[in-house]
């Protein structure tokens, strides 16, 4: 794992008061918009007990009114049990009553029912992937049953290196987060008064028992964060970034790879050229006729 670099340069981050408070403005104006042009009733939040979910939660709350707001509770594991404390924790203190499903038994079946046809040893990380898409699967049945809107809670960082599970955590209708980079993210949780036990919480996607994201990342946020705002934001290339930054450039090209490498998960899926017509032209001619 690559540890922080000391003498790393300031990166423009939001992170000013005036800054979040903007930040959160806009947030506020981008739920309600996108709440209301859908004509959905509300949104569906998962509530992990990490910063991503409890930021999200408190963003759709202050937007729409907890009366307006699902939040879902979806542990797996019993080492998921701190977790779920502070979830149920986040919700009652944004006045939402939380809906718990455990996914334990449907994770069961999936592995006696399932896996065996498919392959007879288990790999850990497709079985982690099966457990987001079953907690998206639980999302969207509660999202179609109240006529709402399945929020994400991914930020860029993990957006920008593939760090989701495709058609899992990366299933959304509305991602608030996924402009803000992980140290953006904490400073607008501070900002708006999530609990500094929560901002501290070492992030994990909970996909096996004692599995963090950093340490899958292999380097701390802190770090991933600048470089990627080096290499992707201010395209400085691999070269220009590690100089940048002053680490070698084969810890840049490591995480440059890897955001070429993922960047299927995010865009749709590919199709091929067709002499259809296009849609975007077929709407301006029936607006016109309106």
């Amino acid at each position: 794992m690559i540890a922080a670099v000391d003498g790393i340069p300031d990166v423009t981050f939001r992170t000013e008061a005036s800054e979040l408070e903007a930040l959160r403005a806009n947030l506020l104006e981008f739920l309600r918009g996108t709440v209301a042009d859908a004509g959905a009733d509300g949104v569906v939040v998962c509530l992990s007990g990490g910063i991503d979910s409890t930021l999200t939660a408190h963003l759709c709350v202050e937007a729409l009114g907890p009366e307006r707001v699902t939040a879902l509770v979806l542990p797996c594991h019993l080492t998921d049990a701190v977790d779920t404390l502070d979830a149920h924790s986040v919700a009652r203190d944004l006045g939402v009553d939380p809906t718990m499903v455990q996914l334990q038994p449907l994770l069961d079946m999936f592995e006696d029912s399932v896996a065996p046809t498919i392959d007879e040893e288990v790999d850990r990380v497709a079985l982690g992937n099966a457990i987001a898409r079953l907690r998206m699967s639980v999302a969207y049945y509660a999202a179609n049953m109240t006529s709402r809107l399945v929020c994400g809670t991914s930020n860029r960082t993990e957006l920008l290196l593939g760090y989701f599970t495709k058609h899992g955590d990366g299933a959304a209708d509305l991602r608030p987060l996924a402009g803000l980079y992980k140290t953006e993210v904490k400073a607008l949780a501070r900002h708006v008064g999530v609990p500094q036990k929560i901002v501290q919480k070492t992030p994990t996607a909970g996909l096996w028992a004692g599995q963090t994201d950093e340490e899958e990342l292999g380097a701390p946020y802190g770090l991933l964060d600048v470089l990627l705002y080096s290499l992707v934001d201010e395209n400085l290339g691999v070269e220009g970034t590690a100089d940048e930054l002053g680490i070698g450039p084969e810890i840049v090209r490591e995480y440059a790879e890897l955001y070429l490498d993922t960047e299927h998960k995010r865009q749709p899926a590919p199709k091929p050229e067709t002499d259809r017509i296009d849609a975007e032209g077929l709407f301006c001619e029936l607006e016109g006729r309106l």
